[in-house]
């Protein structure tokens, strides 16, 4: 049996969605388990012992973690290759890995720094230049990421939602969060409409009880 650990609309959004994934391919169950960030859940001794950086998500597979978004995407799309959550192809799957290594590198950490500009500079004025500079390299990684949606077909690659896919709804809800207005990305809102109507991405957004529009105008 495989646990999953996840916080609300955090990047564990995306193991979830893909053992919903699963579930429909395959009929594997899975169980989740809720880390209360605010009330320092993450910060256990229990939990360190299965992440010591203290983050989700943490995929348990048969009692042992497994962290980290990119090995635990690697171990679902080997061990559950009928969910095609990867294509098949080597030079595909090799693209694909590109773009979700791409996300949580570059495009995750952006995020942070807007989000958590305490665990990077000390006081106020380096925060608010950190949050201001960030914010601006976010938008430019969601415009980048409206570019490879014009070409989905009709996913990103190929015809079955993949874990990229699934990072990109994360995302959006994330430039919300940063203030970032969703009527300059059109095309990009459209695709996350589309995806949150499948019953995969439903179930999750359901069991997380999040919103995807974040965004509130001034």
């Amino acid at each position: 049996m495989l646990k999953l650990y996840f916080a609300p609309g955090a990047c564990s959004f995306v193991p979830h969605v893909a053992l919903e994934v699963i579930k429909a391919a395959t009929g594997a169950d899975f169980e989740t388990t809720l880390v209360k960030f605010h009330k320092g859940e993450h910060t256990t001794p229990e939990y360190l012992a299965m992440n010591p950086n203290g983050q989700v998500p943490v995929l348990l597979v048969d009692g042992k973690p497994l962290t980290q978004i990119v090995a635990i995407c690697e171990y679902l799309d080997r061990n559950y290759p009928q969910a095609a959550l990867l294509p098949t192809d080597p030079w595909a799957r090799s693209q694909a890995l590109s773009m979700l290594a791409w996300m949580n590198n570059s495009v995750h950490p952006t995020f942070t720094h807007i989000f958590r500009p305490e665990k990077f500079a000390a006081g106020d004025a380096a925060m608010a230049e950190l949050k201001r500079f960030n914010t601006i390299q976010f938008a430019q990684h969601l415009e980048r990421i409206q570019g490879h949606i014009t070409h989905a077909n009709p996913y990103l690659f190929g015809d079955k939602i993949s874990f990229a896919d699934i990072y990109t709804v994360v995302f959006w809800r994330w430039g919300g969060i940063a203030g970032i207005d969703p009527d300059t990305l059109p095309g990009y809102k459209a695709y996350v409409d589309k995806l949150a109507l499948l019953p995969a991405v439903a179930a999750a957004i359901e069991r997380e009880r999040i919103v995807l529009h974040m965004f509130k105008k001034a």
